[in-house]
């Protein structure tokens, strides 16, 4: 016969809801702690009536207390199996199926007898079955699906032909012409495919957050090109609309001129011809007179006089119609109004359609080429040891002391020049370089020209930023702080038209040092600087993200055996 299953929770205190201390019975059969029913009763002793506090049977007197022995020892061997809270099954544990009332956490299940088991009720299956042990696995809520549902048996082959998992009997009858293997064989051949699957995964979550890195800095820098695009478009606008005002009020001004020319010129006139008005009458008041007379004598003499009429004081030949010339500078303000909303709004849509096209980031040559600028070089600025040939767009470095004018804009000691170009919103340029080592810099205008110290050396100050070209390596400088670059390392030859260089192994990482032919992609506003090794393909040497404060001039350092050529 199986032992009885005891549950701890049939020896419970009502009182205290815990394991019973000290367990005594009264005569109702209910037991308690013996401390526990004695404050109860204690509370009591003025009734003089003392009853059960679960079926409220009344006792008087007072009953005596004695130990449950027998209750006392079943407690006791409770407790010394007693298991700590966290043996109970939570959420997403597995319950064992063998529990009464509240369920313990499986730790095992049994692939015969399909159930779950705790700790307690394991040791029971296993002393059980002792004889023929049956399989068991970590516990598992998936208990079902690793049973063969036609069959009611584990599934312990896996079957080849049709990729599914089998039972014994099912490889006998549905599968007996197939290809079959264990599901430990089958584990180890898919183990293998797991991890070249999870590598690959691995290596595209790296990718993915590279582009996720990358596509934030573009998006932060897209915001503040856009920041610096409203505000320097509201100092723009800012700018046009007082200059409109000032149109506005030269214009009010010199409508206002004419009109008091004007007015004054007809008040002049007004007045003359109310003067001669008066003339006319009074002349005709007498003429009217003189007509009355009866004296022929008197009318001889005084028509002579009177017949000529009096000499107008009005300007002769100038119209009337003067005073209305200026409609035509209403027409002309508002013809200046629609040419200007034309030209603004054909204006307003090549902003727009350039922002809607332009590349935040831009990838391909192309891309980058759409912002490429002229550079010419600053003849001032030119270490004397530098010879510059073709048109000014090679830099030489030479032995000899060139004859340059002696000039404060000049590098007197490094063999470094500046470009005469500032750089501005973004810009783009390419160059060649032969030789040992070159600097290939962008810098303040500000940056020291004279002596040897590193106020005047590109990378080496917070007025320039520098990449440092070998035939070995890249390094990156600002304020002094050095940054090797990874590079490739290649074996085998390649020729192209220029030079010979080595080649091959893809699988290295960094850039090769054999691209001599550098790009450089600068927006001023998102405080973006990257050097490309230009090839078929762009490929990205070092970018950094600062703010500048100032115009960037381009500039290059050249050291013996080496030249640098303007692309």
């Amino acid at each position: 016969m199986a032992e009885a299953r005891i549950s701890q929770d049939e020896f419970m205190c009502p009182v205290c809801l815990d394991l019973l201390k000290d367990p005594v019975t009264l005569h109702c059969g209910h037991s308690y702690c013996k401390i526990c029913i004695t404050d109860c009763w204690d509370q009591e002793d003025e009734k003089r009536v003392y009853s059960c506090p679960q079926c409220r049977q009344t006792f008087s007197p007072r009953p005596a207390l004695a130990k449950n022995t027998i209750l006392a020892e079943l407690v006791e061997k409770l407790k010394k199996r007693k298991r700590p809270a966290d043996c109970y099954a939570g959420s997403g544990d597995v319950e064992c199926d063998v529990c009464t009332g509240r369920k313990y956490k499986a730790v095992k299940s049994c692939l015969v007898c399909h159930e779950s088991y705790c700790q307690t009720h394991l040791d029971r299956h296993e002393e059980y079955h002792s004889r023929k042990p049956h399989k068991v696995i970590d516990a598992t809520g998936r208990l079902q699906d690793m049973i063969c549902r036609k069959h009611d048996k584990e599934l312990e082959m896996f079957c080849i032909t049709d990729q599914q998992c089998i039972c014994v009997w099912c490889k006998e009858y549905e599968h007996k012409k197939h290809k079959t293997v264990s599901t430990a064989a089958q584990r180890t051949e898919k183990q293998k495919q797991l991890k070249e699957t999870q590598m690959k995964i691995r290596q595209r979550i790296q990718q993915r957050q590279k582009d996720l890195q990358h596509l934030r800095e573009a998006v932060k820098s897209h915001k503040r090109s856009a920041r610096t695009a409203v505000e320097d478009s509201e100092k723009i606008f800012t700018e046009i609309i007082r200059s409109i005002e000032r149109s506005r009020s030269e214009v009010t001004q010199r409508i206002r001129d004419q009109e008091k020319t004007a007015v004054s010129r007809a008040e002049g006139r007004l007045e003359r011809l109310e003067q001669e008005i008066n003339d006319l009458r009074r002349r005709d008041a007498e003429l009217e007179q003189l007509s009355h007379t009866q004296d022929h004598i008197q009318f001889l003499q005084s028509f002579q006089s009177l017949s000529a009429p009096p000499e107008s004081t009005d300007e002769p030949g100038v119209p009337f119609a003067s005073l209305s010339s200026l409609d035509g500078m209403s027409e002309f303000v508002r013809q200046l109004r629609d040419k200007l909303e034309d030209f603004c709004k054909e204006k307003i849509k090549q902003i727009s359609d350039g922002v809607t096209f332009t590349n935040m980031n831009p990838k391909t040559r192309n891309d980058f080429l759409q912002y490429s600028h002229q550079l010419t070089l600053d003849l001032n600025t030119v270490n004397k040891r530098l010879r510059l040939s073709e048109r000014n767009r090679v830099i030489t470095y030479t032995g000899t002391e060139q004859p340059y004018p002696d000039h404060p804009d000049r590098f007197d000691c490094y063999r470094q020049v500046l470009c005469r170009e500032s750089v501005c919103g973004r810009c783009y340029w390419e160059i060649e370089w032969t030789g040992s080592c070159v600097y290939i810099s962008v810098s303040y205008k500000s940056i020291s020209r004279k002596g040897w110290g590193d106020e005047c050396m590109f990378g080496y100050n917070d007025q320039s930023w520098s990449l440092d070209c070998s035939s070995s390596s890249y390094t990156f400088r600002h304020n002094k702080i050095r940054t090797d670059l990874p590079v490739k390392r290649r074996i085998g030859v390649c020729v192209d038209h220029r030079r010979i260089g080595v080649y091959v192994d893809h699988r290295s990482k960094g850039v090769c040092v054999d691209h001599r032919r550098i790009g450089v992609y600068v927006d001023h506003s998102a405080g973006t600087l990257s050097f490309y090794s230009v090839s078929d393909t762009m490929s990205l040497i070092h970018t950094v993200q600062t703010t500048f404060t100032q115009p960037l001039y381009p500039g290059f350092t050249v050291y013996s055996g080496s030249s640098v050529k303007l692309c």
